[in-house]
């Protein structure tokens, strides 16, 4: 099957930093792709410069395709009306208005929004409709992220570290959800939690220090202890059932069947 996202070569300056340097990969058209590695290394600018929210000042080079369509050098707000969704690290709710006016505005003209799909999902949407966003809970904050997105019909869904700093519960919840979602919808996941990507991820992709270092099977990667260690920074207290396979050879960009 032909991916629904290829990047490649992109490399992405920023007030004089060159934060990425030639990635390449691909976004299977179904199932969730984990984006890996660990801070500083380039996940959210890599999402970013796909859905053109890179600064005015920095510079983007490369090709990202969804499809046949070309990404780069198209707004933001015509990238979303394409079926581009996207769900920040920071949530981005707007926090002076309500649950209900937050979902609102992410309707899209010309389209029905799924407000029955959203409140299954997160039924404390509904309940909290009138509540102001910025009293919500960090887990709240984060469902109404995801649902703003899930109102429309969306070709790939762009998601930025959903768990970071949020209680065990709701970690489960938002996995729950996004394993629910990507039945349907591929998703391109940035995430931390080794247990999230290990009930949600089929393929993964490892930058470090700019560039990619690893592609392949994410659940063969978790069992790569070694591996782990050297690109995440993990040990195999935090990886289960390590494997015996020899250590990466090389630093360089390394495929599955070269370990």
């Amino acid at each position: 099957m032909e991916p629904v996202l290829s990047v490649e070569d992109l490399s992405v300056r920023i007030s004089g930093l060159h934060i990425l340097q030639g990635v390449s990969f691909t976004v299977a058209p179904t199932g969730v792709t984990v984006l890996l590695g660990r801070n500083g290394v380039g996940k959210t600018t890599t999402l970013r410069a796909i859905v053109g929210l890179t600064p005015p000042t920095g510079e983007v080079r490369g090709t990202i395709r969804m499809g046949a369509q070309s990404l780069l050098a198209r707004p933001t707000h015509r990238l979303v009306r394409g079926g581009l969704g996207y769900v920040p690290e920071d949530r981005c709710v707007f926090a002076g208005l309500t649950v209900a006016e937050n979902l609102r505005l992410a309707e899209r003209r010309g389209t029905t929004p799924a407000y029955d799909k959203v409140f299954a999902l997160f039924p404390e949407l509904d309940r909290r409709g009138r509540q102001r966003a910025g009293s919500l809970s960090g887990g709240q904050q984060q469902m109404l992220a995801i649902g703003r997105v899930l109102l429309n019909d969306n070709r790939l869904l762009l998601v930025d570290e959903p768990t970071k700093g949020l209680a065990p519960k709701v970690v489960t919840e938002v996995a729950e959800v996004l394993e629910r979602v990507a039945e349907s919808v591929p998703v391109l996941l940035v995430e931390q939690n080794l247990a999230v990507v290990r009930r949600l991820a089929r393929d993964a992709v490892v930058l470090a220090a700019g560039k990619v270092a690893w592609t392949g099977d994410a659940h063969e990667l978790l069992l790569e202890t070694a591996l782990t260690k050297s690109l995440l920074g993990v040990g195999s207290a935090e990886v289960s059932t390590p494997s015996a396979r020899s250590e990466l050879a090389s630093p360089a960009v390394a495929r599955k069947d070269q370990l």
